[in-house]
């Protein structure tokens, strides 16, 4: 792969590359000059897919914030990153608009149905989050170190596992920054509708 070059589309090796990836990275930011930046890692595996060649999701579970979804709803930018953490270095950006698609809305079971190597149920799940990319970019990632992927963490589905939908909107209302954003956005509209999963 050239470093430094521009992708017309999410495919060939560059997919394979994101695809492999067992974690990338989600940076949002409110519209306001003095807002919050978001940045939030991500993983679990089988909680992302490329829908098309200009069309990623991910699912987005339970947390203690809902910044990314925030930062959506206001102004829809996004931006995705992954490293080579093994083998050949590289970095991946996939610059786009997002939308949070939440349990409500009619597209909702569609997109459950890309993700069929992982049960949502266990961890929370608030909403997909569908990324339309319009600049992809790679660069050299020389800098990135070599580090070994073991397994995901257990926590997160042990934790969230108990909880059914009414619980789990209790949990949420709870927590200061889930309805609203750091910067007092519109966050995860609460409560929580039914789980179709």
């Amino acid at each position: 792969m050239d470093m430094g070059k521009s992708y017309e589309r999410i495919d060939g090796r560059l997919r394979t590359f994101i695809e492999e990836q067992p974690l990338f990275f989600t940076a949002t930011a409110p519209l306001s000059g003095d807002g919050t930046v978001n940045l939030s890692p991500k993983g679990l595996q089988g909680s992302f897919v490329i829908l098309d060649e200009l069309t990623v999701a991910y699912l987005d579970f339970a947390g203690s914030n809902a910044e990314t979804i925030a930062h959506l709803r206001e102004n829809g930018r996004i931006t995705l990153m992954w490293c080579a953490f093994q083998g050949p270095p590289n970095i991946v950006r996939v610059h786009g608009r997002g939308e949070p698609v939440f349990r409500d809305d009619p597209r909702f079971t569609e997109l459950l149905a890309h993700f069929p190597d992982i049960d949502p149920s266990v961890h929370g799940l608030r909403a997909v989050i569908v990324v339309h990319a319009e600049l992809i970019r790679d660069s050299c990632g020389y800098a990135v170190p070599y580090m070994a992927y073991e397994s995901d963490r257990e926590l997160h589905g042990k934790r969230f596992a108990r909880e059914d939908d009414a619980s789990l909107s209790a949990y949420f209302a709870k927590k200061e920054h889930i309805a609203t954003s750091l910067d007092g956005l519109p966050g995860l509209p609460l409560p929580l509708p039914p789980s179709t999963v």
